[in-house]
């Protein structure tokens, strides 16, 4: 729990990792410094919010978009994925955590696949934190899939929801983001969770994503309960029912 925050506080944390290459930059470092110190950084956001309470927590790895990364970028992206999910996958279980990663596998190396596979069956009956990680995701790519499912399964149009098109959507039983953090100053969702976000806070700060540390994601979480959730001009009051309670 926080200090001095009192409920309710965000079931679900979305974070958009922003600055890595800022960071390198800014001590003169190759962008890859930034990167491996943007995965310290995730050890560090994975504790502090098992230790807060937070019980959804998704961070944004990987867009579409970066494929136009330069080559030897993207080379050293993929291999501090393979490195994080060689060393955590034990403790990750050790701890509790679930992992679970959405996005497009079909482009990403045989090997970090396998990877992905056998730590999220690893960490299959974990529940102490549901952690998610977007790999080669995009959320307009998210809704166009989606789409194609309830097409192919025979949905007719007036038949089509907002609960079986979320259950068609990557996120399937993930309650969608109460909040989002984006690092690194920049005020933009960069095609993170289109139609999750539809009623999510949102939280921008100006550190680098290497910086971000548990006092972050404590003042994030305390901005957050500052407010009064508004659902379609609805203030947010002890009847949850317009919530999703759905459930990994």
């Amino acid at each position: 729990m926080i200090p001095g925050v009192t409920e309710p506080l965000p079931q679900h944390v979305a974070v958009i990792m922003d600055g890595n290459g800022r960071w390198a930059k800014a001590r003169k470092l190759p962008r890859t410094a930034g990167h491996k110190s943007g995965v310290d950084a995730v050890r560090r956001t994975v504790k502090a919010a098992r230790q807060t309470g937070v019980r959804y927590l998704t961070l944004f790895g990987f867009s579409n978009e970066n494929w136009s990364r330069p080559e030897s970028e993207i080379g050293d992206l993929m291999g501090l994925l393979r490195l994080y999910l060689r060393a955590e996958a034990a403790d990750l279980h050790k701890n509790g955590v679930r992992l679970r990663v959405i996005g497009r596998r079909d482009r990403l190396a045989a090997d970090i696949v396998k990877l992905i596979t056998e730590t999220e069956k690893l960490t299959a009956d974990n529940d102490d934190l549901y952690l998610t990680i977007a790999l080669d995701y995009g959320g307009r790519q998210d809704i166009l899939n989606a789409v194609k499912t309830l097409m192919s399964q025979g949905i007719a149009a007036d038949e089509v929801n907002s609960e079986n098109f979320s259950n068609a959507c990557m996120t399937a039983g993930l309650p969608d983001p109460d909040l989002l953090i984006r690092t690194s100053g920049e005020q933009r969702i960069s095609n993170f969770l289109l139609w999750q976000c539809a009623y999510t806070e949102f939280v921008f700060m100006d550190v680098l994503w290497p910086d971000f540390g548990p006092d972050h994601l404590a003042e994030a979480i305390a901005e957050y309960a500052s407010r009064q959730r508004r659902f379609g001009g609805v203030a947010d009051t002890a009847d949850t029912s317009i919530e999703q309670t759905q459930s990994v």
